[in-house]
């Protein structure tokens, strides 16, 4: 198991060689990125500051585990929306997004966008479904090629209307059948799983690529309620190896913080 870390918690610096130097320090193995974090659009990060991001990370022995909050930025973006034409843009926008998260070392794309997968008022469940597999499925090649599992995020049905569960979710992963679509889990989201967090994560093991760790109070491990011993410990009893990334919310109590005492918290568990 790998610690990361996503990089708008350090918005405040504004600054990527020391935002990766403290991440370094602190003792975490990974970077996530947040692509608006660089430019609002995709094309407007460079091959210049794609390589420079490389090699950035690379120089603090850190991973770029990949990208998330990846609709935001460009208006009008939408995964299950009627609308052929907002489906392909969107659709092409994820592939351009594909190809910055391979250049700049990525293995994962972690998708949540409420907003833009909401299913529309007086719009089929199972519409919205096929729509979004559609859109999915445009991608997955590159995905693939690159070496990138693109992974569906369960939300609650306080954040959206669309894969609301996880097992709505692996459902979705289902029916797109490919083994680079699969499954993330966050502490926060599943608040509303009727199992439990603990044995939401033994019950979907085999699909679990990616895990955001954070409280429902949308602060990190450790600034909450949230007992994170027993979904350490689920983690571990399904031989879990991949990252727990922290990504927070609220900012308020600022970066350094943030992911300092979320690693510490973290840490105790392992």
């Amino acid at each position: 198991m790998k610690f990361g870390v996503c990089n708008e918690i350090f918005q405040e610096w504004d600054d990527f060689e020391r935002t990766c130097d403290y991440v370094s320090d602190v003792g975490y193995d990974g970077i996530e990125i947040a692509p608006f974090t660089f430019a609002p659009h995709v094309k407007d990060i460079t091959k210049e500051h794609r390589d420079k991001i490389l090699k950035c990370t690379q120089e603090n022995n850190l991973e770029v585990i990949g990208l998330h909050w990846l609709l935001v930025g460009p208006e009008g973006l939408h995964i299950t929306c009627p609308d052929d034409d907002v489906r392909k843009t969107t659709a092409d926008y994820l592939l351009d997004l594909v190809h910055l998260c391979g250049e700049i070392g990525g293995t994962r794309m972690i998708f949540g966008s409420p907003m833009q997968r909401n299913i529309e008022e007086g719009q089929a469940y199972q519409e919205a479904f096929d729509n979004s597999r559609r859109v999915f499925e445009h991608i997955l090649p590159a995905c693939e090629e690159y070496g990138i599992t693109f992974c569906m995020e369960q939300l609650s049905k306080q954040e959206t209307n669309f894969c609301q569960t996880a097992e709505e979710t692996v459902d979705l992963i289902d029916s797109i059948n490919h083994p680079n679509f699969q499954l993330l889990l966050d502490v926060k989201a599943m608040v509303d799983e009727p199992a439990g967090r603990p044995d939401t994560i033994k019950q979907y093991k085999k699909y679990l690529k990616h895990f955001h760790a954070n409280d429902e109070n949308l602060k990190g491990p450790g600034f909450g309620e949230v007992d994170f011993e027993p979904i350490f410990g689920a983690l571990k009893d399904i031989d879990y190896d991949g990252y727990v990334s922290v990504e927070v919310f609220d900012f308020e109590v600022g970066c350094v913080a943030i992911a300092g005492q979320s690693f510490e918290h973290m840490k105790k568990f392992i």
